[in-house]
């Protein structure tokens, strides 16, 4: 029987395990494994909101190992640290707790058909200070941590009283991306909330201060300009600052320092710049691999090295075709891969040819709380984009996250999860308080 191995349960990497194990694995013609190093899978573009404290990531999460028997597939709990061509293995590093004890030895997992939906991780740029002193959201752990920098922060302000012409608490976002935008105006809709639970020394439009920081001309630099004029005009209506053209040269303990000179005292610091491939991934075991360890792959989505390893979503390096910029690392680049490679390691089963990748821009959506949803849909006409905004922005923002919930849970799971869900809406705070 085929072994496919699947590196990664991100949304691409999660999706295709289930549409295999529900052909494939359900009729015993493939074994399919899903490797990651987490036991629970949280939708990535849900990660801010996490952060801020208006999604419980516990409540949202899905766990792999109930996921496998459901779908007819095998997890293994493990982070890959190495891939060894001429066996056809995967290396998994030894798995640990909280105190260090060790959960799982070192591992190996062989493989016929091998795909790595490794997703990214936070690139700093080598900026001085950036890994000590700022929390790099790319993990839902990394989100809880700084929910609880934000949370102790506002406690810590409720139990003293601010002194005479003592600054505000600031918070610093390095990164004018979606991530870097939709974390602004939920901090601002979360501390305004908090403040109603009794913190009476803490008022979020006097004592907070919210800052983002981006290199680039204008914020959502990769989205069309009229999106990104809109977004920061609503910024701006909060009270949140934004520093564009400025690149950040360092940052300390104090605050952030740019090249321009100009110095942002912080209270906290969050890294939401720039993404790169997993560092291991450079030139592993010979593939080719690109500047940000994104390993480079052909128009049927197989490295360019070896035809039995498949790349998807953030950690592909895949081309649109001369002249074109790579496929975008977003959520529906991973969604339709997912839903190409479905098929194609199916069609490699029986001996056809593979299909190439042709991607397809649907729009993007930039999410701002209960403030406003801001989006543009391309493809809608014969030639440029639909502009939305406010409530079928909204509706349309939320429908992607349900609409990645059928794909891996399917269509009655995911009704039972939304009554379930607005029941906890109506009886729990609004925001996360611990």
């Amino acid at each position: 029987m085929q072994r496919i191995v699947i590196v990664g349960g991100g949304a691409g990497g999660l999706e295709l395990a289930v549409r295999l194990g529900n052909t494939l694995g359900k009729r015993q013609k493939a074994h399919i494994t899903l490797i990651d190093a987490a036991r629970t899978h949280v939708w990535k573009p849900l990660l801010h909101q996490v952060a801020a404290g208006t999604l419980d990531s516990h409540a949202d999460e899905l766990e792999y190992f109930a996921l496998a028997r459901k779908h007819h597939f095998e997890f293994r709990l493990g982070r890959m640290d190495g891939l060894s061509r001429a066996e056809r293995v995967v290396s998994l590093a030894p798995s640990v707790d909280e105190d260090g004890e060790q959960v799982l030895p070192r591992q190996t997992v062989a493989y016929d058909q091998l795909v790595l939906a490794l997703g990214s991780q936070t690139n700093d740029f080598g900026t001085p200070g950036a890994r000590e002193h700022c929390v790099m959201l790319d993990t839902p752990a990394a989100a809880e941590r700084f929910h609880r920098l934000l949370i102790n922060s506002c406690l810590r302000a409720q139990a003293r009283a601010k002194a005479a012409g003592e600054g505000r608490f600031t918070v610093t976002i390095i990164g004018g991306g979606a991530t870097g935008v939709e974390l602004s105006a939920e901090l601002h809709m979360t501390t305004k909330i908090l403040s109603g639970y009794g913190l009476r020394n803490f008022d979020p439009e006097k004592d907070l201060k919210i800052v983002i920081v981006d290199a680039s001309p204008r914020l959502l630099q990769a989205l069309p300009e009229r999106l990104s004029s809109a977004v920061a005009l609503e910024l701006r209506k909060l009270d949140i600052e934004i520093h564009t053209n400025e690149k950040v040269v360092e940052v300390s303990k104090e605050g952030v320092k740019m090249a321009s000179g100009t110095f942002i005292p912080s209270g906290i610091v969050v890294w939401a710049a720039g993404i790169k491939a997993p560092d291991f991934l450079k030139d592993i075991d010979g593939l080719e691999t690109n500047r940000g360890n994104q390993l480079v792959v052909q128009r049927t989505l197989q490295t360019t090295r070896d035809p039995a390893i498949f790349a998807m979503g953030d950690c592909a390096a895949c081309s649109q075709g001369e002249g074109k910029p790579l496929v975008p690392p977003r959520a529906q680049s991973a969604h339709q891969q997912a839903s190409m490679l479905a098929k194609s390691l199916v069609r490699s089963l029986q001996g056809k040819s593979l299909p190439e990748f042709t991607y397809k821009d649907y729009g993007s959506l930039v999410s701002l709380g209960d403030y406003s949803t801001i989006g543009s849909l391309m493809g809608a006409i014969a030639s440029g984009s639909v502009f939305i905004e406010g409530y079928i922005a909204k509706w349309m923002y939320w429908w992607l996250h349900k609409h990645h919930q059928i794909a891996v849970n399917g269509a009655f799971h995911t009704w039972l999860t939304t009554w379930a869900e607005t029941i906890n809406w109506a009886k729990n705070p609004r925001i996360k308080l611990h």
